[in-house]
């Protein structure tokens, strides 16, 4: 008998696939176009399309406007979800819990930290991103060792632990700002998730990142299949669960506090996305994986066009919006989970 483990794509399976891939794709693009088009200064869908192809056929305002100043946040807002939702994804599967994301975790906080610190102490652009990674993995290792008693992981007490060490570390966050200099209590707007310091220096290096980490948990899929049935039953059908939990830690860290240190604190997009595509396409990672991460950067990508357009030509955090449209689900899978 064939297990989820070693059952080879079925045609039927092979077609849902792509059929997923192809249409969120093409949600997609239309989001990137939306939010390369929409802001404070409107621009028709055929003059973005101008100003990516040949610079030369618009005019030069608006060749600036669309590739110096929307292109890079909507790259951003695309990295930024998708590793979100990866990252939310991953976390759910190794608790079985579909509360478990890295906001609720504390690990988000942890990125924020390190960020904080690096900002406070002028580390520059590029060690910027590494002091989020140290944070963010520093928090989970954190709650991972107090939620780990008698050599069992118990999920609600990590969930808990989660909070409650995230809450701590924002306290630390806010006393840091309050003692350093002017231009990082500036920092409290980025502390609310804002993509508008968007920049192609920070992106080359946390984009690739995210993606290859993305693609590297994908890989597993098969594995997150299993031990969403059970850590015994995993472990029976071959799969080292504990290397496979240290390694996904790790690396749901990594695209945490990569994706914090560009982002700020951006809450709920691994805790909703993960969740809808799960109730959409059903419990397969092999299909869960690239929905929830192309579903993701949807979802920042729109979210970011309320946030610049709301109250334009002024603008909201986006983790804001993020955190209006995610704390009612959170309430909704309290109740109901």
């Amino acid at each position: 008998m064939l297990t989820a483990h070693t059952r080879p794509h079925t045609p039927l399976t092979q077609r849902r696939l792509s059929l997923t891939i192809i249409l969120l794709l093409v949600g997609l693009a239309a989001a990137m176009i939306i939010g390369t088009s929409v802001g404070s200064v409107a621009i028709p869908v055929n003059e973005v399309l101008a100003a990516l192809v040949n610079s030369d056929s618009v005019p030069q305002t608006t060749h600036t406007i669309v590739v110096a100043l929307r292109l890079p946040r909507v790259l951003y807002a695309v990295v930024v979800g998708m590793g979100l939702s990866v990252a939310g994804l991953v976390l759910q599967a190794l608790l079985h819990n579909p509360l478990a994301e890295p906001y609720i975790l504390g690990i988000s906080s942890g990125g924020t930290l390190g960020t904080i610190l690096a900002m406070a102490l002028a580390l520059g652009p590029w060690l910027t991103p590494l002091a989020s990674f140290a944070g963010s993995g520093s928090v989970m290792l954190l709650v991972y060792m107090v939620a780990h008693r008698r050599g069992q992981l118990d999920t609600y007490t990590l969930l808990l632990a989660g909070v409650m060490i995230g809450a701590f570390f924002n306290a630390v966050i806010l006393l840091i700002i309050a003692l350093f200099n002017q231009e990082l209590r500036n920092a409290f707007l980025w502390l609310m998730g804002n993509l508008s310091a968007a920049g192609a220096d920070s992106l080359v290096l946390v984009g690739p990142v995210v993606l290859v980490s993305s693609v590297y948990l994908s890989s597993h899929a098969k594995s997150y299949n299993l031990v969403a049935t059970g850590d015994e039953a995993a472990t029976q059908l071959g799969v080292d669960v504990g290397s496979l939990k240290r390694r996904s830690y790790v690396v749901a860290s990594l695209i945490t506090g990569l994706v914090v240190s560009v982002s700020g604190v951006v809450g709920f997009v691994g805790l909703i996305i993960p969740h809808i595509c799960r109730i959409l396409f059903g419990p397969d990672h092999r299909i869960l994986f690239p929905a929830s991460a192309i579903a993701g950067a949807i979802f920042l990508l729109l979210a970011d066009v309320l946030a610049r357009t709301v109250i334009a030509p002024a603008e909201i955090p986006v983790g804001a919006v993020t955190a209006a449209l995610g704390a009612p689900i959170f309430v909704y899978l309290l109740r109901t989970r």
